[in-house]
């Protein structure tokens, strides 16, 4: 696979890959985990974590907060990953998408749900909680306005605690799709996308970006 010029093989975005004594020694147990192919993470050191070590407190701070709103909240794994996937599609999100999509599988997303989310299609055949979490992303992150009778339902859903929860796990990985885009991550050789999205290299005129 070849990569646009600014992209470093070994990180396979537009930062080289950390070198761990170089990092702040805050941040070398995070740096071991990401290494570590049984250490927790999706991605490990080619995806957004190893971006976050360049910065300490980020990377501090943001592993904490994914820490709690993936696996503390009580929303349990499969609604969670709904939500990450319906964050990925609304910014589209390639690298999120295709590393998160296998997760779903795995977490119990039946098939079908991930190609209504992934299409845009109808929540009408779904529960009521895995309606909300699409919808909802749906309006904040791609109609940019939320609806007062799909911010009812969610309250009513979710609970005031549970609903600030939720969007605060959608709001985090709509900022991963932002470090994404900016570092321009890429998937890894031979890993196929899955979401089907026009190159973030293109132009609207099909010219590639300089």
């Amino acid at each position: 696979m070849s990569y646009p010029p600014d992209i470093h093989a070994d990180s396979r975005c537009r930062l080289p890959l950390p070198v761990r004594d170089e990092l702040d020694p805050a941040t070398r147990p995070q740096f071991d985990l990401l290494a570590d192919p049984g250490g927790g993470s999706i991605a490990g050191l080619q995806g957004p974590s190893a971006i976050h070590l360049r910065s300490a407190r980020v990377s501090e701070l943001l592993w904490a907060l994914n820490r709690y709103l993936r696996f503390e909240t009580g929303f349990g794994q499969r609604l969670c990953e709904i939500a990450i996937l319906a964050v990925a599609r609304e910014c589209d999100s390639q690298f999120e998408w295709t590393n998160h999509e296998p997760v779903a599988l795995r977490e119990g997303v039946a098939p079908e749900l991930i190609e209504l989310i992934r299409d845009r299609g109808a929540t009408t055949s779904l529960g009521e909680r895995d309606a909300i979490v699409v919808e909802l992303a749906r309006e904040a992150f791609g109609e940019r306005r939320v609806a007062p009778a799909t911010y009812a339902r969610a309250l009513a859903g979710f609970g005031p605690k549970g609903l600030v929860d939720l969007i605060a796990l959608m709001g985090h990985y709509a900022a991963t799709a932002a470090m994404l885009a900016v570092f321009d991550m890429q998937l890894r050789p031979g890993q196929s996308p899955l979401l089907p999205i026009t190159s973030c290299r293109t132009l609207e005129k099909g010219k590639e970006m300089p």
